[in-house]
Order: C-alpha cells, then structure tokens, then sequence
C-alpha cells in the first residue's frame, strides 16, 4: 500500500514547466487501446500508487487508489461476499481499477448492472496544473451541477490522472446456471431480447461460435424455476465460460493479427453479418467484429443500429481509432479538456488525434 500524490505532482509540475509532455501508466495491460502513444512523452506511472484507502461493506462502499490491480480489490471483497457488480476485465493479471474507469471497460453483466461509470461514486484527480482535486463522494446523491467522476469514464487520461476512485460493490448472487443452446447468429438478437424483456434474474446474454449462452444468477429457487421454464443444456463450468467472456480470452480473441473492432449499437438494431468471425454479447448491444475494414467504411453500419464503432485492439493506432464526433461535440471536449490540463500535457492524441 503506498501513497505516490507528492511524487506525482512533482513530476507534473516539473513536465508543465518545462512543456513537456506525459503518458500516464498504470498496470499497462490496456496500452493497446486508443491510439499509439506519444513516443517523445514522458510517463507519470500510477503502478505504485496503490491501496484500499476505505471499505464499508455494510454500506456496499469502496474506496481504493488508482493502481491497485483488481485481482487485490476483489480478493478483499470476496472475504464479505461481495464483488464490482459490474465485472471488470482482467485484461492482465496488472489490470488496475484507475485503467478500468478511464477505458471505460465492463463486463457482461453491463445491461443489468449497469457499466463501471454507473458504479463511480467519486474521484480525485490530478489535474494539468498539478492540483490534486475531489470530485464527488461515497454516497449516490452527491452530484450538484457537471458530473466530473463520471466524465472520465473513457476519456482515457485526457483530463487528467485519476488517483482515487469511490464505487458501489454489491453481493454475490446465491446461485449462478448458464444454459446454452445452438442458434444461427440472425436469430440470437431476438431471442436474447425476448429473454431479458421476461421478469427473470438474468444476467449475461452472449452469442459465440454457433451458441447462445444465457446465465441466471440470484436466488436459488429464482434461478432453477427459470433454467426448467426455458430449457437448454446447462453448462458444467459455467462461471469459467463467463469469466472468460469478462476477460475478453475466449478463442474468439485468439487472433492477434486481425484487427478487432467493437460495435456499440442498439440492442435490437439489425447489421449486416460482415465477412469475418462475430461475436455478440450484451443483449446485442455490443458486438465484437474482425476483419480487415477502415473505420470510415463501418461508422455508416454502426450509425444506422444506432450507435457507434471503434478500432479495439489491432489496425492502424496512428490514425483514428474511436468513432467521428460532430464538430459542436468537439468543441465541448476541447474545451472540457482545456479546463482540466491547459497545456495539453496529459496522454496527448491518445484518444483523438485532436484532443
């Protein structure tokens, strides 16, 4: 457990006078993501910055500093039962709660429990100007006026390095059953749509290699009154299958090679099966894509299903890898990031090329 806030301001202020430039780090499991980092940058690392600052579990509150990997968070909630309702991925066995939030990364339990930026009840951050500052709390009704813990979810250190994170944690369900049953991939988006209209404790809808997955989770009687109602096979090791879907290592991610995309769509929203492997999780609303494509050529796809499209992991990260914004919404982010680091210093052109 360890405080690094003196180092690290230090270090951003001596950055800011001298106008340079710094890549922030944490476990660096997800340095993939975005675009290709600054070379030129130094790195503000967070690896050592680590530690639960404090836990309630009566209160199903959790306070921890920005580098404390998930793996230790979990450990710790698991000795009361409880667990981050919103099933991060272990990207790595380095993966950090701070890379978490600003990746904006959850699991598949998301259109239940809602995503990480759901969970976040406050933060501190370390802003351009090397000011350590709070945003937020412990409790839900805590925000008046521009939500800025929740703002960076996905920001990817834009506006500044995140040191301290406050989440709601939950309880583990009483018993978990995953049924499985094979279906062609144009009929899984209803299926799995009909399926979690129904009042029933389902909490994961996943369609991969020919199958639908479908996992019940909460009360015991609620769970096996269900698994009898819709019928398919249950699968053995059920809770292995999905921790693989959490950790993005099913063989469908094997494939280092080819460019993986991931569309953000509407749950329902017909696409058309591009050439390629697919694999569909969320009820339909994300869905995992790869093939040799130009975002340009699948934003129109992901804009007609009412969402959008980013290059995950693969491709071409010296262009652009996140989906087009409208120039008003540029200006607003611009802006946004021009109050929080005014000299540009932090993860420059990591999310955009213009940001």
């Amino acid at each position: 457990m360890a405080d690094q806030i003196q180092r690290m301001q230090e270090q951003v202020l001596q950055a800011r006078s001298e106008g340079r430039k710094l890549n922030i780090l944490g476990g660096g499991s997800k340095a993939f993501m975005g675009r290709n980092a600054d070379p030129a940058a130094g790195t503000l690392s967070l690896a050592e910055h680590t530690g639960v600052v404090e836990y309630h579990p009566v209160e199903l509150v959790l306070t921890v500093r920005a580098g404390t990997p998930l793996t230790e968070i979990e450990a710790v909630l698991a000795e009361h039962g409880q667990c981050l309702h919103f099933e991060p991925p272990h990207i790595s066995e380095t993966s950090t709660i701070g890379g978490t939030l600003a990746c904006n990364l959850s699991g598949p339990s998301r259109p239940w429990a809602g995503s990480v930026r759901d969970q976040v009840l406050g933060v501190r951050l370390l802003n351009g100007k090397g000011e350590h500052l709070r945003f937020g709390g412990q409790v839900m009704k805590n925000v008046a006026g521009y939500d800025v813990s929740r703002l960076q979810a996905g920001a990817m250190g834009t506006l500044g390095a995140i040191t301290e994170i406050s989440l709601k944690v939950m309880p583990r369900p009483a018993a978990t059953t995953t049924l499985v049953r094979e279906m062609a991939m144009d009929e899984v988006v209803d299926y799995t749509n009909r399926r979690a209209a129904e009042p029933k404790p389902i909490t994961g809808a996943c369609w991969v290699d020919g199958r639908v997955y479908l996992r019940l989770a909460g009360a015991r009687s609620a769970v096996e009154a269900t698994a009898d109602k819709w019928g398919g096979d249950v699968v053995a090791d059920g809770d292995t299958f999905w921790r693989q879907v959490q950790d993005l290592q099913l063989g469908f991610f094997d494939d280092q090679n080819t460019p993986l995309w991931r569309f953000s769509v509407g749950s329902t929203a017909n696409m058309p099966a591009l050439d390629g492997p697919w694999m569909i999780d969320w009820i339909g609303s994300q869905r995992w894509y790869r093939g040799e494509a130009s975002i340009s050529d699948l934003e129109p796809l992901a804009r007609a299903a009412g969402g959008q499209v980013s290059l995950f992991r693969g491709g071409d990260r010296n262009g652009e890898v996140m989906h087009s914004q409208p120039e008003a919404l540029k200006t607003i982010q611009r802006r946004v990031k021009n109050s929080f680091d005014p000299d540009g210093i932090f993860n420059p052109g990591r999310l955009y090329s213009w940001l």
